[in-house]
């Protein structure tokens, strides 16, 4: 077998492994490498990371399904334990304190966070990984429990922001600081310091160097409103799209009939797909909403275009149901708003034969 250490052959032999869904190859290329005096961290980062992005960018650009894409996620979460295991854990005293990490409510992608939680480790961190989907009020009472140094949020999808929002007051309301990253908190970081954020880091590296130069402790205050951080709010128009969610949808499809008449043949299957997809666009308009910024909206728009175009579906369709959206939302002036500047991105967009990676299936 051959043993190379050189970092693309290491990505391209454990990406073999993974789509395969070949978990024992897999351990075996990373274990081999370690053995040969790889650090793990760079294993962490510099292999399995790259791995796992591959993974979301070529199920994005339909190369791949999504069961192959789910395998390969599932053979480098047991890597990790693997590595962790082999290591014995964790210091239970450690010497730099002992930090939180968890994924925001609602968020399944928690990948970005392990390895997170496995960096921190390495570097001499007592971690509590509290893993996907951490309802908030649980992680605050396991703040109370353990009062850690800082809180390390993890989120990958944006439509997840609000309850962000809500994990991030919450925990400085207790008067523990939230470190963000992960995909949904934006270019360089944008939304999570409008959502109050005491730190952002764009990678686990960051996240580390963040903690050694220190976090202040916000001061414990009574719980603060979302509409104290976004003023924009009070407009009300978040509230009631997102309450308008699944009429919405619904009008929409019916509409689409008329304005793009080949969804008048789809089968089922196609138009549950479309419902989703709509489902999804509307989400993506009331967190825009929700954070008052259109790019948000726009980018995914781009990039929901360029998926469907690699499954051979047209992406005017889109400009179609925004059309039908604006006039679905009459009564909301930043919604509409939302809307043409889409239609705009969408005529503005350059074909992409490899949509953008990372962004989860």
């Amino acid at each position: 077998m051959d043993h190379s250490t050189e970092p693309a052959t290491l990505v391209s032999r454990l990406w073999r492994a993974a789509i395969d869904a070949d978990e024992y190859t897999a351990a075996d290329i990373v274990h081999t490498a370690l053995a040969e005096g790889v650090d793990e961290e760079a294993l962490l980062l510099e292999l399995i990371a790259p791995v796992q992005e591959m993974a979301g960018a070529e199920w994005a650009a339909d190369r791949i399904s999504v069961a192959q894409e789910h395998a390969a996620t599932a053979v480098n979460e047991r890597i990790v334990a693997s590595l962790a295991h082999r290591r014995g854990g964790g210091p239970r005293s450690a010497p730099r304190g002992r930090v939180t990490v968890c994924c925001v409510d609602g968020e399944w992608h928690a990948f970005p966070a392990r390895l997170l939680a496995e960096v921190l480790t390495l570097r001499g961190w007592r971690v509590d990984y509290l893993g996907a989907q951490t309802p908030t009020p649980r992680m605050i009472a396991h703040l109370h429990l353990t009062n850690p140094d800082a809180v390390l949020l993890s989120g990958s999808i944006p439509t997840h922001l609000p309850a962000a929002h809500a994990a991030i007051t919450a925990c400085q309301a207790i008067g523990v600081p939230v470190l963000a990253g992960g995909r949904a908190f934006g270019p360089g970081g944008r939304w999570a310091r409008r959502l109050g954020a005491d730190r952002w880091a764009a990678d686990a590296r960051e996240a580390a160097a963040a903690l050694d130069a220190g976090v202040p402790r916000p001061a414990p205050s009574t719980a603060r409103q979302a509409v104290d951080d976004l003023p924009h709010l009070a407009d009300q128009e978040y509230t009631l799209v997102l309450q308008s969610r699944t009429r919405l949808v619904k009008q929409t499809l019916i509409e689409l009939e008329d304005r793009f008449p080949a969804v008048r043949d789809y089968d089922e299957e196609q138009r549950e797909r479309t419902a989703e997809d709509l489902a999804h666009i509307v989400g993506f308009l009331a967190t825009a909403l929700y954070v008052d910024d259109p790019d948000l909206f726009t980018a995914f728009l781009v990039w929901t275009a360029d998926i469907l175009e690699a499954r051979h579906v047209p992406a005017r369709s889109l400009v179609a149901a925004l059309d039908v959206l604006a006039d679905e939302l009459h009564d909301f002036p930043r919604a509409r708003r939302l809307t043409r500047l889409g239609v705009t991105a969408l005529g503005e967009r350059s074909p992409s034969s490899v949509p953008v990676p990372g962004v989860p299936a």
